[in-house]
Protein backbone atom coordinates (compact mmCIF):
# COMPACT_ATOMS: atom_id res chain seq x y z
CA UNK A 1 0.00 0.00 0.00
CA UNK A 2 2.64 2.67 1.09
CA UNK A 3 4.75 2.01 -2.22
CA UNK A 4 1.60 2.56 -4.24
CA UNK A 5 0.64 5.95 -2.10
CA UNK A 6 4.48 6.77 -2.98
CA UNK A 7 4.19 5.85 -6.66
CA UNK A 8 0.62 8.36 -6.96
CA UNK A 9 2.37 11.26 -5.76
CA UNK A 10 5.92 11.14 -7.52
CA UNK A 11 3.60 10.23 -10.77
CA UNK A 12 1.21 12.83 -9.75
CA UNK A 13 3.99 16.00 -9.70
CA UNK A 14 5.44 14.41 -12.58
CA UNK A 15 2.54 14.95 -14.28
CA UNK A 16 2.63 18.44 -13.31
CA UNK A 17 5.11 19.52 -16.37
CA UNK A 18 2.97 17.83 -18.81
CA UNK A 19 -0.05 19.56 -17.73
CA UNK A 20 1.79 22.80 -17.95
CA UNK A 21 3.28 22.36 -21.13
CA UNK A 22 -0.22 21.65 -23.24
CA UNK A 23 -1.63 24.35 -20.59
CA UNK A 24 -4.46 21.96 -19.32
CA UNK A 25 -5.56 22.72 -15.35
CA UNK A 26 -3.73 20.78 -13.17
CA UNK A 27 -6.59 18.67 -11.44
CA UNK A 28 -7.23 17.39 -14.65
CA UNK A 29 -4.14 15.07 -14.49
CA UNK A 30 -4.53 14.00 -10.61
CA UNK A 31 -7.77 13.37 -11.16
CA UNK A 32 -6.90 11.38 -14.76
CA UNK A 33 -4.10 9.26 -12.46
CA UNK A 34 -7.26 8.22 -9.69
CA UNK A 35 -9.21 7.42 -12.87
CA UNK A 36 -6.91 5.06 -14.50
CA UNK A 37 -5.65 3.59 -11.07
CA UNK A 38 -9.23 3.14 -9.95
CA UNK A 39 -11.67 0.40 -10.43
CA UNK A 40 -12.89 0.96 -14.02
CA UNK A 41 -9.48 0.99 -15.74
CA UNK A 42 -6.55 -0.93 -13.93
CA UNK A 43 -8.14 -1.75 -11.34
CA UNK A 44 -5.76 -1.18 -8.48
CA UNK A 45 -7.67 0.31 -6.02
CA UNK A 46 -11.02 0.15 -5.44
CA UNK A 47 -12.89 2.68 -4.25
CA UNK A 48 -16.32 3.32 -4.05
CA UNK A 49 -17.52 5.34 -0.58
CA UNK A 50 -19.02 8.23 -0.98
CA UNK A 51 -19.45 8.54 2.50
CA UNK A 52 -15.96 8.48 3.34
CA UNK A 53 -14.71 10.31 0.40
CA UNK A 54 -16.94 13.49 2.18
CA UNK A 55 -15.37 13.35 5.19
CA UNK A 56 -11.78 12.71 4.21
CA UNK A 57 -12.69 15.75 1.64
CA UNK A 58 -14.66 18.32 4.36
CA UNK A 59 -11.05 17.76 6.35
CA UNK A 60 -8.87 18.65 3.17
CA UNK A 61 -10.53 20.98 2.29
CA UNK A 62 -10.18 23.00 5.55
CA UNK A 63 -6.79 23.49 4.88
CA UNK A 64 -7.26 24.11 1.36
CA UNK A 65 -9.72 27.30 1.48
CA UNK A 66 -7.36 28.20 4.86
CA UNK A 67 -4.52 28.47 2.43
CA UNK A 68 -6.16 30.08 -0.12
CA UNK A 69 -7.15 33.05 1.74
CA UNK A 70 -3.69 33.10 3.32
CA UNK A 71 -2.72 34.24 -0.08
CA UNK A 72 -4.68 37.05 -0.76
CA UNK A 73 -3.23 40.30 -0.08
CA UNK A 74 -4.89 43.21 1.25
CA UNK A 75 -4.40 45.17 -1.52
CA UNK A 76 -5.73 42.66 -4.09
CA UNK A 77 -8.86 42.40 -2.62
CA UNK A 78 -9.74 45.91 -1.81
CA UNK A 79 -8.94 46.99 -5.43
CA UNK A 80 -11.73 43.96 -6.50
CA UNK A 81 -13.27 43.34 -3.33
CA UNK A 82 -16.87 44.90 -4.94
CA UNK A 83 -16.98 42.95 -7.69
CA UNK A 84 -15.31 39.95 -6.38
CA UNK A 85 -17.17 39.33 -3.15
CA UNK A 86 -20.34 40.14 -5.80
CA UNK A 87 -19.83 37.41 -8.04
CA UNK A 88 -18.82 35.15 -4.94
CA UNK A 89 -22.07 35.77 -3.35
CA UNK A 90 -25.30 37.12 -5.21
CA UNK A 91 -23.17 35.75 -8.43
CA UNK A 92 -23.11 32.00 -7.00
CA UNK A 93 -27.25 32.71 -6.21
CA UNK A 94 -27.96 33.58 -9.52
CA UNK A 95 -26.22 30.83 -11.38
CA UNK A 96 -27.23 28.60 -8.84
CA UNK A 97 -30.71 30.08 -9.52
CA UNK A 98 -30.55 30.07 -13.51
CA UNK A 99 -29.64 27.08 -14.03
CA UNK A 100 -31.38 24.95 -11.14
CA UNK A 101 -35.12 26.28 -12.96
CA UNK A 102 -33.63 25.58 -16.39
CA UNK A 103 -32.64 22.09 -15.05
CA UNK A 104 -36.37 21.82 -14.10
CA UNK A 105 -37.82 22.86 -16.54
CA UNK A 106 -35.08 20.82 -19.47
CA UNK A 107 -35.42 17.68 -17.68
CA UNK A 108 -38.81 17.27 -15.69
CA UNK A 109 -36.32 16.69 -11.96
CA UNK A 110 -38.46 18.04 -9.01
CA UNK A 111 -37.53 21.80 -8.38
CA UNK A 112 -35.27 21.14 -4.62
CA UNK A 113 -33.53 18.29 -6.76
CA UNK A 114 -32.81 20.63 -9.67
CA UNK A 115 -31.39 23.24 -7.37
CA UNK A 116 -29.20 20.70 -4.97
CA UNK A 117 -27.72 19.58 -8.40
CA UNK A 118 -27.38 23.47 -9.65
CA UNK A 119 -25.64 25.10 -6.40
CA UNK A 120 -22.99 21.93 -5.90
CA UNK A 121 -21.81 23.01 -9.45
CA UNK A 122 -22.13 27.01 -9.22
CA UNK A 123 -18.71 28.16 -7.76
CA UNK A 124 -15.42 28.69 -9.86
CA UNK A 125 -12.67 26.42 -9.01
CA UNK A 126 -9.48 28.56 -6.78
CA UNK A 127 -6.81 25.74 -7.84
CA UNK A 128 -7.77 25.73 -11.44
CA UNK A 129 -8.44 29.52 -11.83
CA UNK A 130 -5.12 30.20 -9.77
CA UNK A 131 -2.90 28.30 -12.04
CA UNK A 132 -4.69 29.50 -15.67
CA UNK A 133 -4.25 33.32 -14.23
CA UNK A 134 -0.82 32.51 -13.06
CA UNK A 135 0.11 30.25 -16.92
CA UNK A 136 -1.23 33.10 -18.58
CA UNK A 137 -0.53 37.28 -18.11
CA UNK A 138 -3.89 38.02 -18.13
CA UNK A 139 -4.52 41.63 -17.04
CA UNK A 140 -4.15 42.06 -13.23
CA UNK A 141 -7.66 43.64 -12.81
CA UNK A 142 -9.16 40.60 -15.01
CA UNK A 143 -6.78 37.96 -12.80
CA UNK A 144 -7.50 39.41 -9.59
CA UNK A 145 -11.11 39.31 -9.66
CA UNK A 146 -10.71 35.76 -11.19
CA UNK A 147 -8.90 34.93 -8.16
CA UNK A 148 -10.33 36.59 -5.24
CA UNK A 149 -13.74 35.61 -6.47
CA UNK A 150 -12.57 31.68 -7.19
CA UNK A 151 -10.89 31.74 -3.29
CA UNK A 152 -13.87 33.23 -1.74
CA UNK A 153 -17.13 31.66 -3.58
CA UNK A 154 -16.60 28.03 -2.54
CA UNK A 155 -18.31 28.97 1.02
CA UNK A 156 -21.47 30.26 -0.53
CA UNK A 157 -21.92 26.95 -3.06
CA UNK A 158 -21.33 25.00 0.04
CA UNK A 159 -24.18 26.46 2.46
CA UNK A 160 -26.31 26.58 -0.57
CA UNK A 161 -25.92 22.89 -0.94
CA UNK A 162 -26.31 21.87 2.38
CA UNK A 163 -29.35 23.98 2.66
CA UNK A 164 -30.68 22.57 -0.20
CA UNK A 165 -29.72 18.89 0.90
CA UNK A 166 -31.59 19.78 4.46
CA UNK A 167 -34.85 20.47 3.01
CA UNK A 168 -35.01 17.73 0.85
CA UNK A 169 -34.87 15.64 3.51
CA UNK A 170 -36.75 17.75 6.21
CA UNK A 171 -33.52 18.68 8.06
CA UNK A 172 -35.47 22.30 8.40
CA UNK A 173 -39.01 22.73 9.23
CA UNK A 174 -39.38 25.83 6.57
CA UNK A 175 -37.61 27.28 3.98
CA UNK A 176 -38.03 30.09 6.07
CA UNK A 177 -35.61 28.73 8.79
CA UNK A 178 -33.30 27.47 5.85
CA UNK A 179 -32.92 31.45 4.75
CA UNK A 180 -32.23 32.49 8.39
CA UNK A 181 -29.57 29.75 8.85
CA UNK A 182 -28.05 30.69 5.67
CA UNK A 183 -26.94 34.41 7.17
CA UNK A 184 -26.05 32.96 10.15
CA UNK A 185 -23.97 29.86 8.91
CA UNK A 186 -22.46 32.94 6.47
CA UNK A 187 -22.38 36.09 9.24
CA UNK A 188 -21.21 33.41 12.08
CA UNK A 189 -18.45 32.03 9.69
CA UNK A 190 -17.13 35.66 9.33
CA UNK A 191 -17.56 36.73 12.88
CA UNK A 192 -15.64 33.60 14.10
CA UNK A 193 -13.28 33.62 11.30
CA UNK A 194 -11.97 37.17 12.79
CA UNK A 195 -12.32 36.14 16.80
CA UNK A 196 -10.01 32.97 15.56
CA UNK A 197 -7.19 35.56 13.24
CA UNK A 198 -7.08 37.76 16.83
CA UNK A 199 -6.94 34.72 19.13
CA UNK A 200 -4.01 33.22 16.87
CA UNK A 201 -2.16 36.25 16.45
CA UNK A 202 -1.95 36.77 20.35
CA UNK A 203 -1.06 33.29 20.80
CA UNK A 204 1.89 33.71 17.78
CA UNK A 205 2.98 36.89 19.65
CA UNK A 206 3.18 35.89 23.33
CA UNK A 207 4.83 31.90 22.34
CA UNK A 208 8.17 32.16 22.04
CA UNK A 209 10.38 29.01 20.62
CA UNK A 210 12.98 28.45 19.53
CA UNK A 211 11.55 25.38 17.65
CA UNK A 212 10.61 26.57 14.02
CA UNK A 213 8.52 23.41 13.55
CA UNK A 214 6.10 24.20 16.89
CA UNK A 215 4.65 27.40 14.78
CA UNK A 216 3.48 24.81 12.64
CA UNK A 217 1.85 22.25 14.54
CA UNK A 218 -0.01 25.81 16.15
CA UNK A 219 -1.14 27.03 13.28
CA UNK A 220 -2.57 23.68 12.70
CA UNK A 221 -4.18 23.66 15.80
CA UNK A 222 -5.79 27.41 15.41
CA UNK A 223 -7.48 25.99 12.12
CA UNK A 224 -8.83 23.27 13.28
CA UNK A 225 -9.96 25.30 16.08
CA UNK A 226 -11.93 27.94 14.52
CA UNK A 227 -13.40 25.03 12.23
CA UNK A 228 -14.26 23.29 15.00
CA UNK A 229 -16.16 26.11 16.94
CA UNK A 230 -17.81 27.06 13.90
CA UNK A 231 -19.44 23.76 13.83
CA UNK A 232 -20.35 23.68 17.53
CA UNK A 233 -22.30 26.69 17.11
CA UNK A 234 -23.63 25.95 13.84
CA UNK A 235 -22.34 28.18 11.79
CA UNK A 236 -19.93 27.59 8.48
CA UNK A 237 -16.29 26.72 9.84
CA UNK A 238 -15.41 26.69 5.73
CA UNK A 239 -16.27 30.54 5.51
CA UNK A 240 -14.71 31.41 8.82
CA UNK A 241 -10.96 29.57 8.08
CA UNK A 242 -10.80 31.25 4.82
CA UNK A 243 -11.53 34.90 6.33
CA UNK A 244 -9.20 34.33 9.20
CA UNK A 245 -6.86 32.91 6.44
CA UNK A 246 -7.04 36.02 4.95
CA UNK A 247 -6.64 38.22 8.22
CA UNK A 248 -3.42 36.03 9.38
CA UNK A 249 -2.11 36.75 5.68
CA UNK A 250 -2.26 40.47 5.65
CA UNK A 251 -0.94 40.32 9.25
CA UNK A 252 2.71 40.18 11.09
CA UNK A 253 3.26 37.36 13.29
CA UNK A 254 6.77 35.46 14.39
CA UNK A 255 7.79 32.63 11.90
CA UNK A 256 5.08 33.71 9.17
CA UNK A 257 7.44 32.78 6.56
CA UNK A 258 8.49 29.52 7.98
CA UNK A 259 4.86 29.04 8.50
CA UNK A 260 3.69 30.05 4.78
CA UNK A 261 5.77 27.70 3.18
CA UNK A 262 4.27 25.06 5.43
CA UNK A 263 1.41 25.64 4.59
CA UNK A 264 1.76 25.92 0.81
CA UNK A 265 3.28 22.29 1.29
CA UNK A 266 0.26 20.95 3.07
CA UNK A 267 -2.17 22.81 0.65
CA UNK A 268 -0.28 20.95 -2.46
CA UNK A 269 -0.53 17.81 -0.98
CA UNK A 270 -4.22 18.06 0.14
CA UNK A 271 -4.89 19.09 -3.20
CA UNK A 272 -2.91 16.16 -5.21
CA UNK A 273 -4.97 13.57 -2.29
CA UNK A 274 -8.40 15.40 -3.05
CA UNK A 275 -8.20 15.07 -6.91
CA UNK A 276 -6.71 11.38 -7.14
CA UNK A 277 -9.25 10.10 -4.35
CA UNK A 278 -11.74 12.05 -6.43
CA UNK A 279 -10.96 10.14 -9.75
CA UNK A 280 -10.89 7.12 -7.91
CA UNK A 281 -14.50 6.84 -7.04
CA UNK A 282 -15.51 7.62 -10.50
CA UNK A 283 -16.69 5.03 -13.07
CA UNK A 284 -15.91 6.26 -16.41
CA UNK A 285 -18.10 3.16 -17.64
CA UNK A 286 -21.49 5.21 -16.32
CA UNK A 287 -20.85 8.24 -18.21
CA UNK A 288 -22.30 6.73 -20.94
CA UNK A 289 -25.72 6.76 -19.29
CA UNK A 290 -25.19 10.76 -18.33
CA UNK A 291 -23.47 12.29 -20.80
CA UNK A 292 -25.83 14.41 -22.68
CA UNK A 293 -27.25 15.39 -19.39
CA UNK A 294 -23.99 16.61 -18.46
CA UNK A 295 -23.25 18.15 -21.59
CA UNK A 296 -26.84 20.12 -21.63
CA UNK A 297 -25.47 21.32 -18.15
CA UNK A 298 -22.00 22.58 -19.02
CA UNK A 299 -23.57 24.20 -21.91
CA UNK A 300 -26.30 26.24 -19.78
CA UNK A 301 -23.69 26.97 -17.22
CA UNK A 302 -21.09 28.24 -19.58
CA UNK A 303 -23.88 30.54 -21.44
CA UNK A 304 -26.63 31.11 -19.80
CA UNK A 305 -26.05 30.67 -15.91
CA UNK A 306 -23.08 32.27 -15.52
CA UNK A 307 -23.14 35.03 -18.30
CA UNK A 308 -26.46 36.21 -16.76
CA UNK A 309 -24.79 36.09 -13.10
CA UNK A 310 -21.25 38.32 -14.18
CA UNK A 311 -24.07 40.64 -16.00
CA UNK A 312 -25.89 41.47 -13.02
CA UNK A 313 -23.24 41.38 -10.50
CA UNK A 314 -20.74 43.58 -12.44
CA UNK A 315 -23.87 46.42 -13.32
CA UNK A 316 -21.96 48.86 -10.43
CA UNK A 317 -19.03 48.24 -11.63
CA UNK A 318 -16.91 50.04 -14.53
CA UNK A 319 -15.97 46.34 -16.87
CA UNK A 320 -15.91 46.99 -20.80
CA UNK A 321 -18.18 44.16 -22.22
CA UNK A 322 -15.07 42.40 -23.38
CA UNK A 323 -13.73 42.07 -19.88
CA UNK A 324 -17.36 41.25 -18.71
CA UNK A 325 -17.13 38.27 -21.52
CA UNK A 326 -13.70 37.24 -20.14
CA UNK A 327 -15.35 36.85 -16.28
CA UNK A 328 -18.08 34.82 -18.07
CA UNK A 329 -15.50 32.32 -19.13
CA UNK A 330 -13.38 32.35 -16.48
CA UNK A 331 -15.77 30.52 -14.50
CA UNK A 332 -14.09 27.09 -14.62
CA UNK A 333 -15.28 24.44 -12.31
CA UNK A 334 -12.68 21.85 -9.87
CA UNK A 335 -12.76 20.26 -7.05
CA UNK A 336 -15.02 21.68 -4.53
CA UNK A 337 -18.02 20.77 -7.11
CA UNK A 338 -17.01 17.68 -6.97
CA UNK A 339 -16.68 17.00 -3.45
CA UNK A 340 -20.04 19.08 -2.76
CA UNK A 341 -21.66 16.02 -5.19
CA UNK A 342 -20.76 13.23 -2.62
CA UNK A 343 -22.80 14.58 0.07
CA UNK A 344 -26.36 13.91 -1.66
CA UNK A 345 -25.29 10.62 -1.55
CA UNK A 346 -23.46 10.70 1.79
CA UNK A 347 -27.55 11.70 2.83
CA UNK A 348 -28.92 9.08 1.00
CA UNK A 349 -30.63 11.08 -1.88
CA UNK A 350 -28.26 10.02 -4.23
CA UNK A 351 -28.41 6.18 -4.15
CA UNK A 352 -28.19 5.53 -7.70
CA UNK A 353 -25.13 7.99 -8.34
CA UNK A 354 -26.73 10.20 -10.69
CA UNK A 355 -25.57 13.36 -9.28
CA UNK A 356 -22.02 12.57 -8.35
CA UNK A 357 -21.55 10.79 -12.09
CA UNK A 358 -23.46 13.94 -13.96
CA UNK A 359 -21.53 16.74 -12.07
CA UNK A 360 -18.27 14.93 -12.55
CA UNK A 361 -18.45 14.71 -16.21
CA UNK A 362 -19.63 18.15 -16.09
CA UNK A 363 -17.00 19.33 -14.19
CA UNK A 364 -14.38 17.58 -16.42
CA UNK A 365 -15.48 19.50 -19.17
CA UNK A 366 -15.77 22.62 -18.17
CA UNK A 367 -11.83 22.24 -17.36
CA UNK A 368 -11.54 20.97 -20.46
CA UNK A 369 -13.24 23.50 -22.85
CA UNK A 370 -12.53 26.74 -20.13
CA UNK A 371 -9.48 25.64 -18.82
CA UNK A 372 -7.54 25.36 -21.85
CA UNK A 373 -8.82 28.42 -23.74
CA UNK A 374 -9.04 31.52 -21.60
CA UNK A 375 -5.65 32.25 -21.72
CA UNK A 376 -6.58 32.38 -25.70
CA UNK A 377 -9.33 34.44 -25.20
CA UNK A 378 -7.37 36.67 -22.90
CA UNK A 379 -4.50 37.52 -25.64
CA UNK A 380 -7.91 37.75 -28.58
CA UNK A 381 -9.11 40.36 -26.42
CA UNK A 382 -5.43 42.01 -25.71
CA UNK A 383 -6.07 41.58 -22.34
CA UNK A 384 -2.22 40.12 -21.67
CA UNK A 385 0.36 41.81 -20.00
CA UNK A 386 4.18 41.54 -18.91
CA UNK A 387 4.67 39.48 -16.31
CA UNK A 388 7.87 40.20 -14.35
CA UNK A 389 10.40 36.84 -14.72
CA UNK A 390 10.27 34.33 -12.12
CA UNK A 391 13.22 33.73 -10.14
CA UNK A 392 14.87 30.70 -10.48
CA UNK A 393 16.90 31.65 -6.91
CA UNK A 394 15.20 32.19 -3.99
CA UNK A 395 16.46 34.14 -0.79
CA UNK A 396 14.52 34.71 1.92
CA UNK A 397 14.86 35.73 5.93
CA UNK A 398 13.07 33.31 8.64
CA UNK A 399 12.55 34.87 11.82
CA UNK A 400 10.86 32.95 15.04
CA UNK A 401 10.37 36.52 16.60
CA UNK A 402 7.95 39.12 15.17
CA UNK A 403 9.97 41.78 12.95
CA UNK A 404 9.31 45.03 10.78
CA UNK A 405 12.08 43.72 8.65
CA UNK A 406 12.07 41.48 5.75
CA UNK A 407 13.71 40.21 2.71
CA UNK A 408 11.85 41.90 -0.07
CA UNK A 409 12.56 40.92 -4.15
CA UNK A 410 12.51 44.20 -6.59
CA UNK A 411 12.89 43.57 -10.44
CA UNK A 412 14.37 46.21 -12.37
CA UNK A 413 11.43 47.12 -14.95
CA UNK A 414 11.40 47.72 -18.28
CA UNK A 415 13.41 51.57 -19.18
CA UNK A 416 13.81 52.17 -15.61
CA UNK A 417 15.98 55.52 -15.07
CA UNK A 418 18.31 53.42 -12.35
CA UNK A 419 19.55 51.14 -15.50
CA UNK A 420 23.84 51.31 -15.84
CA UNK A 421 23.55 53.23 -12.06
CA UNK A 422 25.63 52.22 -9.56
CA UNK A 423 24.50 51.22 -6.34
CA UNK A 424 26.10 53.10 -4.37
CA UNK A 425 24.87 56.31 -6.65
CA UNK A 426 20.72 55.09 -5.48
CA UNK A 427 21.59 56.48 -1.55
CA UNK A 428 19.39 53.91 -0.19
CA UNK A 429 20.53 54.69 3.38
CA UNK A 430 21.81 52.33 6.06
CA UNK A 431 18.95 51.01 7.36
CA UNK A 432 18.75 48.58 3.85
CA UNK A 433 20.77 45.96 2.49
CA UNK A 434 20.99 44.45 -1.04
CA UNK A 435 21.44 41.11 -0.13
CA UNK A 436 21.79 39.77 -3.92
CA UNK A 437 21.04 40.18 -7.68
CA UNK A 438 19.85 37.72 -9.70
CA UNK A 439 20.86 38.19 -13.33
CA UNK A 440 20.49 36.09 -16.05
CA UNK A 441 19.60 33.05 -13.76
CA UNK A 442 22.62 33.56 -11.94
CA UNK A 443 23.33 34.86 -8.19
CA UNK A 444 25.58 38.13 -8.50
CA UNK A 445 27.00 39.39 -5.03
CA UNK A 446 26.24 42.87 -5.06
CA UNK A 447 28.97 45.69 -4.46
CA UNK A 448 29.12 49.71 -4.46
CA UNK A 449 30.25 49.56 -7.63
CA UNK A 450 27.69 46.96 -9.20
CA UNK A 451 25.59 48.24 -11.97
CA UNK A 452 22.11 47.50 -12.29
CA UNK A 453 20.55 45.80 -15.95
CA UNK A 454 17.08 45.62 -17.19
CA UNK A 455 15.48 42.66 -15.50
CA UNK A 456 17.76 42.12 -12.86
CA UNK A 457 15.80 40.70 -9.94
CA UNK A 458 17.56 42.30 -6.06
CA UNK A 459 16.20 41.03 -2.88
CA UNK A 460 16.24 44.06 -0.56
CA UNK A 461 16.66 43.84 3.47
CA UNK A 462 14.73 46.31 4.80
CA UNK A 463 12.10 47.51 6.76
CA UNK A 464 8.45 46.93 5.59
CA UNK A 465 7.21 50.98 5.47
CA UNK A 466 10.58 52.06 3.32
CA UNK A 467 10.34 49.21 0.94
CA UNK A 468 8.11 51.69 -1.18
CA UNK A 469 10.44 53.91 -1.48
CA UNK A 470 13.18 51.88 -2.34
CA UNK A 471 10.77 50.52 -5.13
CA UNK A 472 10.44 53.97 -6.27
CA UNK A 473 14.29 54.97 -6.41
CA UNK A 474 14.79 51.51 -8.91
CA UNK A 475 11.82 52.09 -11.05
CA UNK A 476 10.13 55.63 -10.71
CA UNK A 477 11.70 57.73 -13.24
CA UNK A 478 11.89 55.83 -17.27
CA UNK A 479 14.38 56.62 -19.66
CA UNK A 480 13.24 58.30 -22.60
CA UNK A 481 11.76 56.33 -25.78
CA UNK A 482 14.60 56.70 -28.41
CA UNK A 483 11.74 57.49 -30.46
Amino acid sequence: MLLFISLLIVLSILSTKVSTKIGLPLLIGFILIGIIVGSDVLNLFYFDNALLTKHIADVLLIFIIFDGGFRVTRESFQSVAGPSLTLATLGVILTSATLGILIHFIFGFDLVYSFIISSIISSTDAAAVFMITKANPIKNKLATTLNVESAANDPMAILLTIAFIQIATNAFESPVLAIVALFWQFLGGIGIGFVGYKLSLFVFNHIRSDNRSNYNVLILGCILFVFGVSDLLKANGIIAVFFMGYWLGNSNFPAKRNVSSFLESIATIFNISLFIMLGLLAFPTRFIYIWKEALIIVGIMMFVARPIAVLISTLPFSYTMKEKILLMWGGVKGAVPIVLATYPAASGIDSDGFIFDTIFFAVFLSCIIQGTTLGQLAKLFNFTERRKPDSPHTVELHSIQKSDVDMYELHVEEKSASINTRLSELKFGKEVVISSIVRDGKIIMPKGYTKLKENDILYVLAKSAHIDEIDAKINSRLLLDPQ
